[in-house]
C-alpha cells in the first residue's frame, strides 16, 4: 500500500488559505483549528517572511496570528538571525516583524558597503574616513556586525574579497567600541582596583574579531578558585575561603591562613595546571593577552602576576602589584599593623617563578641591581595598563618591515589612550601614518590628520620644531603627488616588452632557494626596485641580474616579496596560502590557483586566459598522466 505524501507546513497553509478565497468554507475550516495548532504550523517549516506576510493577509484570524509582536515573527527572526537573540531580554516588548525589516536593511546596507570598499580602496590600505559611510548608517550597530560576521562565515573558499573587507570593517567598529569602553574605564578613581578588567580591554583591542568578555574570562578564573578550594579543603577543611561567595571582596586576615591558600595555589596553577613563564618564547605579544595566558598556561612576569593576584584576591589574599624593574613582582604585607610600613614589612612574590617568595635582597639578585625604596611601591590599575601597553608597543616596534605594523598600530592607539599628550608616539604615530601610505583615493582627510597630530605636537613641545617640519613638509609633497596621478596602469602579457614574463598572477609558485609557497599577485618586465635595494638583495649575483621579471607574491608566513623569475617554479601540489592579504587581491581559490577579483583583474586584463592554459598543462596534464 502506497504511502500518503506529507505535505509541508506551508503547503498546508497555502492550499488552505486558498482555497478559502474561493470557498468561504474552507476558510472557517482553516480559522476554526486552535490558535496553538496554528502557530506551531506557521512557526513550523521552511516559511519565509513573504510566505507570513500572505497568509497574514488572507483573513483577521490569521492576521492576528501573525501580528508583529507575536511568536510567528519572533520565529522568523530566531532563525534568520539566531546569534541576535542573546541580544533581547526575555521581559522585553519586541515588535519582531519590525525590528526583522530592520536588521534586513542593515544587512542590504553593509553588503553594499563592503562591495565598494575593493574599488574605493584597492591600490592603498583604508584609510580612517573610509569608515565614515558606517559611521553614519542608520539603526541598530549590532545589525551591521552581524551581517559581517555572517559575510566571514560564509562556507567554502569563494568570496574572498568580501570577507577581507568584511573583517577590516568589523575589526574597526569593534576596535572603536572598545576604545570608547576603555577612555571610560579610565576615568574611575585610582582606588577602582579591576586589574582584569583593564586587561580584558587591552586583550579585547589587540584581538577585536576573537569574542573576548570579561563574563568568559572571568569564568575560567572561577574554575582555576574552585581548584584551589579543592586542594586547600584538603590542607584545612575549615578555612574561611572556602566559604566566600562568588563576586563578594572578602578577605582573610590571619596570615598563616593567607600562607595556606598561596600554598594551595602554587600547587595548583604550577603543579597540577602547569603554569609557567615563557622564557623560550618571551617576546611573544600572546603572553600578554589574558585570553590566550589562560589557554597557553604561560606568559611573562606581568600577566602571571596578574593571574595569580585575581586568583589570591577571590580567595581573600590582599596580594598588590609592584611594578618592578625588568620583572614585574607581587608583595604580600606580613604585618597587621598598616602603620609606618616600609619595604622590609612585605615578601615579594614572582609569578613568573612559580610563586617564589622572595625578600628586599633576593629581588635584587633577581634583577643583578640595586633599586630605590620608590620602585617596590604598589602601583594603580592605569601604571599596570601602561606597562602592558609599552610591552605590546616594544614588541611593535620590532615586527618586520614586511608586516602592516597592526601590533604597533594597536599598541599606540592604546598608549595615546591613556596619555594623549607623549610627544614621541605621537610623532611616532605620525610616522607611522606616512610610512604605511594609509591615503584615500579621492580625499586627503588622513593628511589632515597627520597635519592635526604634528600640530598637536609642536603645541606640546616647539623643540620637535624640525621633525615637524620635515613631515609637514613630506605631506604636503605627497598630496601634490597625488593630484598629478594618472589612472590604473594596465599591464598587457601580449605586448612586446612582456614577452619574457613566464608566469601570471593567481598561480601558486614555489621559490626554488627557500623553498617557501606564495600566489603571485603583480609583475614587472624588470626589477623595479631602486639601487640600495637591488645591492642589497645581492640581486647582481643571479645569473639573469635584475634584467628579468620579477614578482610581487603573497607568501604563506604572511610577508610580502619580490622574486625573481628563475627563483620561482611551479608548485606541483598547490594548496591555499595562509595570507591576510589574500582577500584584497583574490575572489576565489580553485584549488590549483587564485581567481583576480574584479580591481587585480583590471590591472593585468590578459593573465587569466593564462592562468587556465597554465592550470591545463601542469595540474590536468599531470593528472591524466597519473591515471594513466
Amino acid at each position: 500500500m502506497a504511502e500518503a505524501a506529507v505535505d509541508s507546513p506551508m503547503e498546508v497553509v497555502q492550499a488552505a488559505a486558498d482555497e478559502a478565497m474561493s470557498d468561504e468554507a474552507g476558510l472557517g475550516c482553516l480559522v476554526s483549528l486552535p490558535g496553538e495548532l496554528l502557530e506551531y504550523i506557521l512557526c513550523s517549516g521552511p516559511l519565509a517572511a513573504t510566505d507570513i506576510l500572505r497568509v497574514a493577509s488572507t483573513c483577521r484570524r490569521l492576521r492576528e496570528l501573525c501580528q508583529s509582536s507575536g511568536k510567528v515573527w519572533k520565529e522568523q527572526f530566531r532563525v534568520r538571525w539566531p546569534s541576535l537573540m542573546n541580544h533581547y531580554s526575555p521581559t522585553d516588548y519586541v515588535n519582531w516583524l519590525e525590528e526583522y525589516k530592520v536588521r534586513q536593511k542593515s544587512g542590504v546596507e553593509a553588503r553594499r558597503i563592503v562591495a565598494s570598499f575593493s574599488k574605493r580602496f584597492f591600490s592603498e590600505h583604508v584609510p580612517c574616513n573610509g569608515f565614515s559611510d558606517i559611521e553614519t548608517l542608520e539603526g541598530p550597530e549590532i545589525f551591521f556586525e552581524d551581517e559581517l560576521v555572517c559575510i566571514l562565515n560564509m562556507e567554502g573558499r569563494k568570496a574572498l574579497t568580501w570577507k577581507y573587507y568584511a573583517k577590516k570593517i568589523l575589526y574597526y567598529l569593534r576596535q572603536q567600541k572598545i576604545l570608547n569602553n576603555l577612555k571610560a574605564f579610565l576615568q574611575h578613581s585610582d582606588d577602582y582596583e579591576s586589574y582584569l578588567e583593564g586587561a580584558v580591554f587591552i586583550d579585547q583591542y589587540c584581538n577585536p574579531l576573537a569574542g573576548i568578555t570579561l563574563k568568559d574570562t572571568q569564568a575560567q578564573f572561577d574554575s582555576i578558585v574552585e581548584l584551589v578550594r579543592k586542594a586547600l579543603r584538603g590542607l584545612n577543611s575549615r578555612h574561611p575561603s572556602l566559604t566566600f561567595k562568588a563576586g563578594r571582596s572578602s578577605m582573610v586576615r590571619e596570615l598563616d591562613l593567607q600562607g595556606q591558600v598561596l600554598e594551595a595555589m602554587n600547587y595548583v596553577l604550577y603543579d597540577q595546571l602547569k603554569f609557567k613563564g615563557n622564557r623560550m618564547d618571551y617576546y611573544n605579544a600572546l603572553n600578554l593577552y589574558m585570553h590566550q595566558v589562560l589557554t597557553r598556561r604561560t606568559g611573562i612576569p606581568i600577566s602571571m602576576s596578574l593571574v595569580y593576584m585575581t586568583i589570591a584576591r577571590q580567595l581573600g589574599v590582599p596580594l598588590e602589584p609592584v611594578n618592578f624593574p625588568s620583572h614585574f613582582l607581587l608583595r604580600w604585607c606580613q604585618t597587621t599593623d598598616r602603620a609606618n610600613l616600609d619595604i622590609f614589612d612585605y615578601i615579594y612574590i614572582d609569578a613568573f617563578g612559580k610563586g617564589r617568595q622572595l625578600t628586599v635582597k633576593e629581588c635584587e639578585y633577581l634583577i643583578g641591581q640595586h633599586v630605590t625604596p620608590a620602585l617596590y611601591g604598589v602601583v594603580n590599575v592605569k601604571k599596570v595598563l601602561q606597562r602592558m601597553v609599552g610591552n605590546l608597543l616594544s614588541l611593535g616596534k620590532r615586527e618586520g618591515v614586511d608586516q602592516s605594523y597592526q601590533l604597533l598600530r594597536d599598541s599606540l592607539d592604546l598608549y595615546l589612550a591613556m596619555y594623549p599628550d607623549q610627544v614621541q608616539l605621537l610623532l611616532l604615530q605620525a610616522r607611522l601614518y606616512f610610512h604605511l601610505g594609509i591615503w584615500p583615493e579621492k580625499s586627503f582627510c588622513l593628511v589632515l590628520k597627520v597635519l592635526d597630530i604634528l600640530q598637536h605636537i609642536q603645541t606640546l613641545d616647539p623643540g620637535q620644531h624640525g621633525a615637524v617640519g620635515y613631515l609637514v613638509q613630506h605631506t604636503l609633497e605627497h598630496i601634490e603627488r597625488k593630484k598629478e596621478e594618472v589612472g590604473v596602469e594596465v599591464k598587457l602579457r601580449s605586448h612586446e616588452k612582456h614577452r619574457d614574463v613566464c608566469y601570471s598572477i593567481g598561480l601558486i609558485m614555489k621559490h626554488k632557494r627557500y623553498g617557501y609557497n606564495c600566489v603571485i599577485y603583480g609583475w614587472d618586465p624588470t626589477c623595479m626596485m631602486g639601487h640600495e635595494w637591488i645591492r642589497n638583495m645581492n640581486v647582481h649575483s643571479l645569473p639573469h641580474g635584475h634584467h628579468q621579471p620579477f614578482y610581487n607574491v603573497l607568501v604563506e608566513d604572511g610577508s610580502c616579496r619580490y622574486a625573481a623569475q628563475e627563483n620561482l617554479e611551479y608548485n606541483v601540489e598547490p594548496q591555499e596560502i595562509s595570507h591576510p592579504d589574500v582577500g584584497r587581491y583574490f575572489s576565489e581559490f580553485t584549488g590549483t590557483h587564485y581567481i583576480p577579483n574584479a580591481e587585480l583583474e583590471l590591472r593585468y586584463p590578459e593573465d587569466l586566459e593564462s592562468v587556465y592554459e597554465t592550470v591545463q598543462n601542469i595540474y590536468n596534464g599531470a593528472k591524466k598522466e597519473t591515471t594513466e
